[in-house]
C-alpha cells in the first residue's frame, strides 16, 4: 500500500464530527503521492520545484500514473501547482481504485465523510496496515490527516504552521506546508463563495435593498 491509499482508508475510518471535504482530501492525496515519489527517489525538490529523478518501476498503478504525469522540462512544476493539478478529483480516483481492488464493500450503512451511502471499508490487511500506521501516529500520515482535517483538528496545527514533525526531512516538510496552505486557500474560497451566494439570495428575497 501507499501513503495516499492509507490516507484515504484513515479518512473513511475517521469518526470526526463534521463532513470531510473532498477537495481538502484530494489536495492531501496529491501531497501524499509526492511524498511517496520523493521516498522512491523518483523526484527531488529544488527549492519548491519538482525535479524528476530516475523512473523507477512503481507497483501501485496510481502512483505510477502520478510519476508519469510529472513535468519533465525546466523550470519544472512547483509543489503548489502539482497539488492543484494532480489533486483535481483525486479523492474519487482513489475511491474507485479501492473499490476495484476489493477494499470496499456494500452495506446498508452510511459513510459519513462523503455520504456515499452503502460503501464501507472491507476488513482487509490493507486496512489493518493503514490503521496500525495511524494508531502509531506515523509522522507523515498524521500531518497529512491534520492538514485535510480528517481527525477533526482543523488546519491550525501540524503541517505548515512551523510545527512540522521532527521525523521528516526538509523536502517532506515543504510538501506538508504546501498541502496546509492549499487546503487553507480552498477553505477561504469556499467561504467567499458562500458569502457571495448568501448576498445573492438576500437580494432575491428583497433583503438587500
Amino acid at each position: 500500500m501507499t501513503t495516499p491509499r492509507d490516507l484515504l482508508i484513515v479518512a473513511m475510518d475517521a469518526e470526526s464530527g463534521h463532513g470531510l471535504e473532498r477537495g481538502d482530501l484530494s489536495l492531501a492525496l496529491a501531497g501524499a503521492e509526492l511524498i511517496d515519489l520523493l521516498s522512491a527517489e523518483a523526484v527531488r525538490l529544488d527549492g519548491e520545484r519538482i525535479v524528476p529523478g530516475y523512473r523507477p518501476i512503481l507497483p501501485d498503478r496510481l502512483l505510477d500514473q502520478a510519476a508519469s504525469s510529472l513535468v519533465q522540462q525546466s523550470p519544472y512544476e512547483s509543489v503548489d501547482d502539482w497539488l492543484w493539478r494532480r489533486g483535481h478529483g483525486l479523492a474519487d480516483v482513489y475511491l474507485s481504485a479501492l473499490e476495484d481492488d476489493g477494499e470496499l464493500t456494500r452495506e446498508h450503512r452510511r459513510w459519513r465523510p462523503f455520504g456515499a451511502g452503502e460503501t464501507v471499508l472491507a476488513d482487509s490487511p490493507a486496512r489493518r496496515r493503514a490503521v496500525d500506521r495511524w494508531t502509531a501516529r506515523e509522522a507523515v500520515l498524521t500531518a497529512l490527516a491534520t492538514a485535510a482535517r480528517i481527525d477533526g483538528t482543523g488546519t491550525g496545527t501540524g503541517a505548515g504552521t512551523g510545527d512540522e514533525p521532527a521525523e521528516v526531512d526538509d523536502a517532506v516538510s515543504t510538501v506538508l506546508a504546501a498541502v496546509h496552505d492549499a487546503v487553507t486557500e480552498l477553505e477561504a474560497e469556499r467561504q467567499r463563495r458562500a458569502i457571495e451566494q448568501a448576498a445573492f439570495d438576500n437580494i432575491w428575497r428583497g433583503d438587500g435593498s
